[in-house]
Parts: C-alpha cells; sequence; structure tokens
C-alpha cells in the first residue's frame, strides 16, 4: 500500500473543530485581560485574542475556498506587530519610572 493511499484514509478535522478552538482562545485571552493587573500579561492576552480571530479567518477562508480570510490574517499580524512596538515602549517607560514594577494602574504616571 502506497503512502498516497494511506494519507487519502486519515481522518480529517472539520472545520467546526478549529472555530471550537479559536472560540476558547479568545475567551481564555479575554479573561486573562479582564483578571490580571500585570501589563505584560495582558499584551499576552491580547495577542491570544488577536490569533484566535486570525485562526477563525482561516477555518472560514478554507471553507469557503477564498484567499480573503488569509489577507485579513496577513494585515491582523501586522497591526498585532506594530501594537507590540508601541506597547512595549509604554511598559518599559513605565517600568523606568516605576523602577521595575508595572501594573495597569500605573499608567497615570505617564502623564507628565
Amino acid at each position: 500500500m502506497s503512502l498516497l493511499a494511506v494519507a487519502d484514509r486519515a481522518p480529517s478535522v472539520g472545520h467546526g473543530a478549529y472555530l471550537i478552538i479559536a472560540a476558547l482562545l479568545f475567551t481564555i485571552g479575554a479573561v486573562g485581560v479582564l483578571v490580571r493587573r500585570n501589563v505584560l500579561v495582558m499584551f499576552m492576552c491580547v495577542e491570544l485574542m488577536l490569533n484566535a480571530v486570525n485562526l477563525s479567518f482561516v477555518a472560514f477562508a478554507s471553507r469557503l475556498g477564498d484567499i480573503n480570510g488569509q489577507v485579513a490574517v496577513f494585515f491582523t499580524l501586522v497591526v498585532a506587530a506594530a501594537e507590540v512596538v508601541v506597547g512595549l515602549g509604554i511598559v518599559v517607560a513605565i517600568f523606568r519610572r516605576r523602577k521595575g514594577t508595572a501594573t495597569a494602574d500605573d499608567l497615570h504616571i505617564l502623564r507628565g
């Protein structure tokens, strides 16, 4: 039996499973943003939510046979990279002023 014949009979995961995983990842990220006070953990949770949305975009693009969802993922990744650059700049500024600690309540320090 050839490898192609075995690969044709392999079970495949449906698109609904990807959407369920995306919903779980988004929920975990949203709870992390709402519960945590550490700014770095909040950034990681926002990135987790963005990646969950990317997974759902790719799942819908695959289901519909359209490339527009994958193009949206590309732009989402660019926005996420810009968000990390700006966000980490703000976090570093807070760390320098507070001598090593930063929470979400410390943003008022940057006013002047």
